[in-house]
């Protein structure tokens, strides 16, 4: 089947490892929306589409996630970095050393074609995820308009 118009032509294959499995209530497991504390994780896929958008090194992508309000408050440059770390080590950005002669030297940060399936992967659990939210809101609207006073 033909890709709408806009849309990317994705391998079916390249859904595979973002769906690992399912919980102890039979809930399916996305990779980076596993509980973290009561939190879900939202930097991978948000950092995968900043490197994809317009490359980056760590500081300039917490910058970025700050703008968005990812975190409540400032989003740890820790976080961002163990982030592109793991990217990098299981082959979905690369770096090299920042060629720039002013200021402290950086990695700068490019994806790989793994990288790009991955996004492809993410765009897929983000509109899955706008979905539910729909779904919710609409369930929501309901209640409110059916609730007396």
């Amino acid at each position: 089947m033909a890709p709408d118009e806009g849309e990317l032509e994705v391998p079916e294959a390249a859904f595979g490892p973002i769906a690992s499995g399912r919980d102890d209530s039979g809930q399916p497991v996305h990779r980076g929306w596993a509980p973290v504390g009561g939190r879900r994780r939202w930097m991978e896929p948000f950092v995968l589409a900043m490197v994809g958008a317009t490359g980056g090194h760590g500081y300039a992508l917490q910058s970025q996630l700050d703008e968005l309000g990812l975190a409540n408050g400032a989003v740890d440059v820790g976080q961002v970095y163990r982030t592109l770390r793991d990217l990098e080590e299981a082959g979905q950005v690369v770096s090299t050393w920042s060629s720039d002669r002013v200021g402290p030297q950086r990695r700068d940060y490019v994806l790989t074609d793994s990288g790009f399936a991955a996004l492809h992967e993410w765009a897929a659990v983000m509109r899955e995820r706008t979905r539910l939210i729909a779904e919710f809101d609409e369930l929501h609207r309901l209640v409110h308009l059916e609730r007396p006073g």
